[in-house]
């Protein structure tokens, strides 16, 4: 009977887009070859950290000449899946949804806005950035037709599940949620969080230790 492969864990996984962007700020400058001891001085990672964390997905370097920056990027959009465009939707436009609306840095990683939505009024069918506001009350019609399967959720705590619901009925499988609440989803789909008070609390932990 063939043995099941092991799930890699969570923290390796979170590392991965971490060595690609370092490597993708390599490239740009023109840097061909790298080494695990150079990406752990860069990062701050010690080396046999990172030379573990990549063999979990294959062997990418030779000992001594180091790591061929170009097929290593190549290889860690193979794993993360970031080798095409994923759409994805933007549900909430306040200040942190406009933010995110107006920031041009995804489509160079993988990741393209297609949809963004609102329940103001004086908002919907206006534009933010390069896109028309569409009304929430639209959204499982649209994301349907759209195939989306990300979504930005960036509304108002009190309404983050409900429409978490929503999503998740339209078939959107991961979810970036900024709202300060855990929301509960089925076990296949992801969800990610992105509050900002918490990284910042966990900084004055340290701080009050200095």
């Amino acid at each position: 009977m063939e043995e099941k492969k092991k799930p890699i864990p969570k923290v390796i996984i979170q590392r991965m887009p971490i060595y690609l962007r370092e490597l993708s700020q390599m490239d740009a400058q023109g840097r061909t070859v790298t080494s695990s001891h150079e990406l752990g001085d860069r990062l701050g990672f010690s080396p046999a950290q990172i030379r573990k964390d990549l063999s979990h997905f294959g062997v990418f370097g030779k000992q001594g000449t180091g790591y061929e920056i170009s097929h290593l990027i190549e290889q860690l959009q193979d794993i993360l899946e970031v080798n095409r465009v994923w759409k994805v939707a933007v549900v909430g436009v306040g200040d942190i949804g406009s933010a995110l609306v107006h920031y041009t840095g995804f489509q160079k990683r993988g990741f393209e806005i297609a949809r963004i939505f609102d329940n103001d009024p004086n908002k919907i069918h206006k534009k933010a950035g390069r896109f028309i506001i569409d009304d929430i009350d639209d959204l499982e019609e649209i994301l349907r037709e759209d195939k989306i399967e990300i979504a930005m959720l960036t509304v108002p705590t009190q309404h983050a599940q409900e429409v978490a619901d929503r999503l998740v009925t339209v078939g959107v499988k991961a979810i970036l949620n900024y709202a300060a609440i855990t929301i509960n989803v089925p076990e296949h789909v992801l969800v990610e969080y992105i509050d900002p008070a918490t990284y910042l609390q966990m900084m004055t932990y340290y701080l009050g230790k200095v």
